[in-house]
This record gives structure tokens, C-alpha cells and sequence, in this order.
């Protein structure tokens, strides 16, 4: 499966998600770019796309999207309160299909 992460979630989470063809925001050199342009950028390079940011689905039409969505749900954004989190993230990556969303955490 093919994982983008966006960039509010740290590099070092990739290592996490073994088995999956992972990518980020920030390797890609998209930094800063606004979500709707993210959307359509990711549309070329992933099946599932996980963020911490957690208005996503209230700003995007997630139903639309030919990839999946997960929005991870932690204290904070450090590898401590994610790397836990882990295990539920490569559940929901299995489960995952285009246009759905799914919460993963508290």
C-alpha cells in the first residue's frame, strides 16, 4: 500500500508502517502547501494518506478522494504518544478505501 504522510506527523513514523510504500509530505518538498492542493497531489501517489490534522474532514470532500484518509489522534505530534498508536494505523491502512475516512487514537 502506498502511504503518504502529511507533514505534521514526524519522518521517523514511517519506519513504523513496515510493509507499506511510505511517504511524506515534507520528502516530497511539499511543505506548506495548503490542504485542497494536497488532496489533488496526493491523488497521484498514494492509497492512503494520514494526518494528524484533524479538521480534515470538515475541509475537504473526503468522499471524492481516490484514496483513503486517516487522521490519527494522539496528544501530541511527538514519536512518544504516536509509535503506540502505531499498530491501529496499520490496521485502518489495511482496511482503508478510497473516499473513506477513519479515526485511529483517542
Amino acid at each position: 500500500m502506498r502511504i503518504l504522510l502529511d507533514e505534521n506527523i514526524p519522518i521517523d513514523f514511517a519506519a513504523e508502517l513496515r510493509g507499506h510504500d511510505v511517504s511524506t509530505v515534507v520528502g516530497l518538498g511539499w511543505s506548506g502547501v495548503l490542504n485542497g492542493e494536497l488532496m489533488r497531489r496526493a491523488c497521484e501517489c498514494c492509497d492512503v494518506f494520514v494526518t494528524l490534522d484533524r479538521n480534515i474532514e470538515f475541509q475537504q470532500n473526503v468522499s471524492v478522494l481516490p484514496f483513503g484518509v486517516i487522521v490519527v489522534r494522539a496528544i501530541s505530534n511527538r514519536m512518544v504518544h504516536l509509535r503506540p498508536l502505531a499498530s491501529a494505523v496499520l490496521l485502518a491502512v489495511s482496511a482503508a478505501k478510497p473516499g473513506q475516512f477513519q479515526k485511529v487514537g483517542t
